[in-house]
Parts: C-alpha cells; structure tokens; sequence
C-alpha cells in the first residue's frame, strides 16, 4: 500500500479532492476552505508528489486510482465519496470510476481529457525534465495554469509563485514517470461504462486541456453533465469559491 500524505478537514459527507501533476494537495486549499463548511474534506497527494512515498519504477493512472481506493476505504470507512479530480486527479477519476464505482457517490472531472492523441508533447516535456531539470519547464507550466489577467492582481501573483514552489519541489524521475503516465491514458472506451453521477468541468480558457477535451469526456460519460468555468487550467486556484459552488449545486441537483 502506497504511503499517501493526507489532510482531512470539515464534517459531514465525504469530499475526496485529487490534485493536478506537478502540484500537491495545496493546490486545493481555496476549494476546501469553501467545502468544509459542510463536509468532509480529504485532500491528499499523488504518489511521487508533495509528502506523500517516492515509488520508482513506471507508473500508469490507473495504479493512481488503486491508490486513490485504498484511500478512500481507509479514511471513508467504505462510504462512497463525492471524489472530485483535476487534470491528472481527473484522469485517476475516470479510472476509478470503472474499477471502484462501489467507492463513489459522485465524480467531478475538472480541466481533464481522457486521451491524448499526439503524445509527443509528453513525451518531450519528461525528455527535458531528464536532462534539464524541472526548472527548464516550470514557468512555461505555470503559464498554462493560470490566466495572464489572474495573474496580474496580487492574489494571482501569490498564486503563480506558490504553484511555482510547488513544482519545483517535485522529484525529477517521478515527475517524468507521471508525464510518461499521463500521456498514455486512454479512456475513450471505458468512459461509456461509467455509472457514478457524473459532472465534467471545463475551462473556457484552458489550453493544456482545451474544451473539446472536457465536450468529449462528456459526451462518452452516460447522463454525464457539462459545466463551464472561466478560468485556465488550474480553475480550482483561479476561481476557488465559483469551482466550489459548481461542486455544491450539482451534489444538491441529484
């Protein structure tokens, strides 16, 4: 069993929050302050991130998702959860959702895809992380995080510079296996077997995930919703009361 780092906050149903690659459970800190107030929150870290073991060797998202199991039957007691997931938190989502629906009251699929059809970008992105180190790629990542106009108010600078130490913290080779792992999902087909509520959430300004992505996803979940949220890739830290809200009206819609 993988050694998870984890924070729990709040009381009542259980909210499990699964973070983007490179971040670590930080990244939620905006969206929990906000849920708490009504539920139990888990916030925990990917394997390879944040405090949470180092295990080397190839990684696959769906080994993120048996992780992300065993959470949930140990700190949930077997209550299915509200698990909410983004970017590669929303790639372990969608494998859960397959293997573990017994686990899950709802999912949330934020700033997320289910297949990447050209690779390469992966693929060279890890390439420079072997060679470079993660500085050669972190503020062109953080770019693609947040909106310019976020950017530019102090919260938003405050934001960049935060999410900026939190990758930079990143283990080289572990960093590199979970782009390896995030390049190679595909979900296209088991998407249609899902059966957990589902809310899919899209960035209008999202380029590492571009809409289409969210459109798809949607389309191949049954009964799966759409929502839309004007921010970049990383909605949770741009627009953490609005993502939250979005969480709640869907939860209080079923």
């Amino acid at each position: 069993m993988t050694r998870l780092n984890v924070v729990r906050e709040g009381e009542g149903p259980f909210v499990v929050l699964s973070h983007a690659l490179g971040c670590n459970l930080r990244m939620w800190d905006g969206v929990a302050a906000e849920l708490a107030r009504a539920h139990t929150v888990i916030r925990y870290d990917h394997r390879n991130h944040g405090g949470s073991e180092r295990v080397p060797g190839a990684l696959r998202v769906e080994m993120l998702a048996q992780d992300a199991a065993e959470l949930i039957q140990r700190e949930a007691g077997g209550e299915p959860v509200h698990f909410v997931g983004l970017s590669m938190g929303g790639m372990t989502a969608q494998a859960l959702a397959v293997r573990h629906p017994e686990l899950l009251r709802t999912m949330v699929i934020a700033n997320s895809s289910a297949h990447y059809p050209d690779q390469a970008p992966w693929r060279a992105r890890a390439q420079t992380v072997g060679t470079q180190g993660i500085a050669a790629i972190a503020a062109g990542a953080v770019s693609r995080w947040l909106t310019p106009g976020f950017v530019a108010t102090p919260e938003g600078a405050a934001a960049a510079r935060s999410l900026h130490e939190m990758l930079m913290a990143n283990d080289a080779e572990g960093y590199i296996e979970s782009c390896n792992a995030v390049a190679a999902i595909d979900f296209r087909e088991s998407n249609h077997r899902i059966a957990v509520p589902t809310l899919v959430l899209g960035g209008l300004q999202d380029e590492a995930t571009p809409m289409a992505m969210s459109e798809a996803m949607a389309a191949a979940i049954p009964n799966a919703r759409l929502a839309t949220i004007d921010a970049a890739h990383l909605s949770a830290v741009e627009r953490p009361v609005e993502f939250a809200q979005l969480l709640i009206d869907f939860w209080r819609s079923l």
